[in-house]
């Protein structure tokens, strides 16, 4: 199975054994939406919901991080999704959640996961069929999930990265709440980046019906930022949801040295001591 799949491939497999599809939506408190309540309306035949916005590690420091092995074990478990099947990750969001699912799971060792290109939104517009209601697949013992914690970034390595420069900073959010000219979506947080960030807004990403650019427009976009995809580089965003957006599309270009920011901006923002800058970032800000 590709890491990308088509709503269309998607379509011509209905009910196929060792095959899991999980609804991945999560989204901004501005949204005003119920992920759940929407998935209950309608949602594609035999997914399951993940509820992202509790599939966390609640023990963290870090706001909304990414959970443990064991934890994430347990939820695939209770929905009875089995870890080695082939598994589709979609979502119904502004924000593309379906990447930072399909990030989760693969840093945890789950090596066949896909995300389905457009997602809900190209499904419906497709007029396929939905299903209505609460689904779930037959409950099953938790799996050993192992973390490969270093596709994480944490404070203290962003910090020390801006001295070193080993790794490009790569900032998944709108450039008005990178450079400080808009307000945060998250009430009292300043606005502003990380100094030596660049800024590739996650929706340049993609074409007009949500799915993505194709692999040679995405190469001219990261290089128009000044992004050399032969160096390793660390995405971030505003809770490190979009910045899954950067790091999936780089894996569709065979780059894999790519890490995450998991606490990215609301963590960053709301300490006092750490350095913060506003304005266009001296690299990558090329229009």
């Amino acid at each position: 199975m590709e890491s990308l799949v088509s709503t269309q491939w998607l379509a011509g497999r209905p009910g196929q054994s060792g095959l899991a599809i999980i609804d991945a939506s999560s989204h901004l408190p501005t949204a005003g939406r119920d992920a759940r309540a929407d998935f209950e309306a309608g949602h594609i035949p035999g997914a399951v919901f993940l509820d992202l916005d509790t599939l966390t590690n609640p023990e963290s420091p870090v706001p909304s991080a990414v959970p443990t092995g064991e934890f994430l074990a347990r939820r695939l478990a209770e929905l009875g999704v089995d870890p080695s099947a082939d598994i589709v990750v979609y979502d119904d969001s502004d924000v593309h959640s379906g990447c930072r699912a399909w990030f989760i799971l693969t840093m945890n060792g789950i090596a066949n996961v896909a995300v389905l290109d457009g997602g809900m939104a190209k499904w419906k517009a497709e007029g396929r069929s939905l299903e209505q209601g609460r689904q779930s697949g037959e409950a099953h013992q938790p799996a050993t999930l192992v973390s490969n914690t270093g596709k994480l970034r944490f404070k203290a390595d962003v910090l020390a990265n801006i001295s070193s420069g080993a790794e490009q900073l790569v900032d998944a959010r709108g450039a008005g709440r990178f450079t400080g000219e808009v307000p945060e979506v998250r009430p009292g947080m300043p606005s502003g980046h990380i100094p030596g960030a660049v800024n590739l807004p996650y929706s340049e990403l993609y074409q007009g019906d949500g799915t993505f650019k194709s692999k040679e427009d995405l190469r001219q976009l990261f290089a128009a930022r000044g992004i050399d995809l032969a160096r390793p580089v660390t995405t971030t965003c505003g809770s490190g949801v979009t910045a899954a957006c950067i790091t999936f599309a780089m894996h569709l270009l065979g780059k894999d040295d790519v890490s995450l920011y998991d606490g990215s901006w609301s963590e960053w923002a709301v300490d006092p001591d750490l350095p913060k800058v506003t304005g266009p970032s001296a690299t990558g800000a090329v229009d």
